[in-house]
């Protein structure tokens, strides 16, 4: 065998031991392969309207252009009964007898309003999400942190 001919047939043996390998991590058991990574949450804070068009005259309008909404990334409705929206100066909404259906939205308004399935309202007079900074968290029934949205921070991970 020539020397070219060896250096082929090593290179190869090398291509299939690597091929092998990756083969054999992608048969791992689903079990092994869903410890690997975090959950996702059922139910994620999907997007945060903190400062609200136009001018921030107090105005009930205006304060329910401030939201934080929530998404169930699931197909199974889930119960938000005593879960908790709450921003870093302590203002805490509590839901209240409120099932999120399956892949659906819902909007939580600062200001006062008439409850829906898309909308709830937490019924304030005055603003709660600081334009500048602030932090939006959920926590489920037991208080365990579910999601939390971050604007205005140094970049630092989530906070929990």
């Amino acid at each position: 065998m020539s020397a070219s001919a060896s250096a082929t047939a090593r290179r190869l043996a090398a291509a299939a031991l690597a091929a092998g390998a990756l083969v054999s991590v992608a048969a791992l058991p689903a079990s092994a392969a869903d410890h690997a990574r975090p959950a996702q949450p059922k139910v994620k804070i999907s997007a945060v309207q903190y400062d609200s068009p136009g001018r921030d005259d107090r105005s009930n309008r205006s304060l329910n252009s401030e939201w934080v909404e929530l998404t169930n990334t699931t197909r199974q409705s889930v119960n938000l009964n005593g879960w908790t929206l709450k921003d870093e100066s302590g203002h805490t909404y509590t839901f209240d007898r409120y099932r999120l259906a399956g892949r659906a939205t819902v909007r939580i308004h600062t200001g006062v309003g008439r409850d829906t399935r898309t909308d709830l309202y937490q019924d304030r007079r005055a603003y709660v999400w600081n334009n500048d900074h602030d932090t939006a968290t959920l926590r489920n029934d037991r208080g365990r942190f579910v999601d939390d949205e971050s604007w205005g921070h140094h970049r630092g991970g989530n906070r929990h």
